[in-house]
């Protein structure tokens, strides 16, 4: 077996076609568009680069692609945690553990040259609600944006030496069933009371809307572990990419007197017009799309990020953000399922939230961390947010 770094344009190619070999009998993978992909390890395109580097590897035996795997270092994450911390990513495997650890082994050493003592993978290079976490239980079409992998990458990690930092779980609304009758009384409530009112986004605002969520983002999870602001120039080129498919009002902002406190982004699932795409974007796949889209093949949307600001923690306001969404699907009865995509098990209040919604479980993705040495007692667990922000947020006054 032999490990190549990737580095002109046939490497690039082997690394985006290997997953033809592993996903041949998979009827529920769906393929990543190339250019996603790609975007990632273009430091033109990547804002990460500013503040980061990565590299990409394949496996090759009898001449052929077994493998792949992406190491990378985000400098204004990596010295965050008790060990200096870099990712591993975009791994994809046959079911060979000897390859799979050539191709982890490989990741390694590229990043003790980086100066990491330690890995956490699979994550992406970039924002966590796009390929992260590896997928260990609900093995069923993903939505668009979320890892899928084969059931026996859970043992490759496992067996190699990585422990779970934490766990990730997605679950799922039936759009056909009412929500339960108390969760909608709050909701009446909120959206009725003095000082609060709602919009939803508008391409033609942007940047206001942008402004906002930084706003909202910031203040809400601060509490996070080794939270780091939002770029506004991520932000910005996500919502410019997701336009050929974003529904505006699938998307809400709560304000309070005027200020926003909340929001929730919702997108539809892209991916139940991509998988018949084998991750390809070309002017055919172009009209393919819109046919599809005007033809409403997308029937369920994926909740990327829902946030409220601590003062306003535990005062329904997620519940008057559902509220406005109800409207908008029963003005589009095609929709029929929400994906609520993830949630981790640092987050007890989201987990509470959506059991109040009657969401059932739909799949779980796990985050591993593997420690270069590991005497050395660094951090293997993510850190619990404070169920309580709103009181430690008051505190700080």
């Amino acid at each position: 077996m032999k490990v190549v770094e990737v580095s002109d344009k046939q490497s690039q190619k082997q690394f985006l076609n290997v997953v033809n070999v592993i996903y041949s009998d998979d009827k529920n993978y769906v393929r990543p568009l190339d250019s996603m992909i790609e975007e990632v390890f273009d430091a033109n395109r990547n804002t990460y680069f500013n503040h980061g580097v990565a590299t990409r590897f394949i496996l090759i035996r009898n001449e052929e692609v077994i493998g792949r795997v992406a190491a990378f270092v985000n400098h204004k994450k990596s010295k965050g945690f008790d060990q200096p911390t870099g990712g591993l990513g975009f791994f994809e495997c046959i079911n060979d553990k000897e390859a799979a650890f050539v191709l982890f082994n490989a990741a390694k050493e590229w990043l003790k040259k980086n100066q990491m003592e330690a890995m956490d993978g699979p994550i992406n290079f970039g924002e966590n609600d796009n390929f992260w976490g590896c997928l260990v239980e609900g093995f069923s079409q993903p939505g668009f944006g979320m890892q899928y992998n084969p059931p026996y990458y859970k043992a490759f990690f496992e067996e190699y030496g990585f422990s779970t930092y934490f766990e990730q779980i997605t679950n799922h609304l039936d759009l056909t069933v009412p929500f339960p009758e108390r969760f909608w009384k709050i909701a009446g409530w909120v959206v009725k009371k003095e000082g609060f009112s709602f919009r939803h986004f508008r391409i033609k605002e942007t940047d206001k809307f942008i402004n906002d969520f930084e706003a909202i983002y910031n203040d809400a999870w601060r509490f996070h572990e080794n939270f780091t602001p939002i770029d506004k120039k991520v932000l910005k080129a996500t919502m410019m990419k997701a336009k050929a498919f974003m529904m505006e009002d699938l998307i809400w902002y709560a304000y309070h007197d005027g200020k926003p406190i909340g929001f929730i982004v919702l997108f539809p699932d892209v991916n139940q017009i991509l998988k018949h795409f084998n991750g390809k974007m070309n002017l055919w796949n172009k009209l393919r799309f819109m046919w599809m889209k005007h033809r409403k093949y997308m029937t369920r949307a994926r909740v990327v990020i829902l946030g409220v600001v601590p003062k306003f923690q535990r005062s329904g306001i997620e519940s008057g953000l559902f509220w406005h969404l109800q409207g908008v699907v029963d003005k589009n009865p095609h929709l029929k399922e929400l994906e609520l995509s993830w949630v981790g098990d640092f987050n007890p209040k989201m987990r509470i939230l959506q059991e109040s919604m009657g969401a059932t479980f739909g799949k779980k993705h796990i985050t591993y961390r593997y420690l270069f040495n590991k005497k050395n007692n660094g951090q293997t667990k993510a850190t619990a947010i404070p169920l309580d922000t709103k009181y430690n947020a008051h505190k700080e006054k």
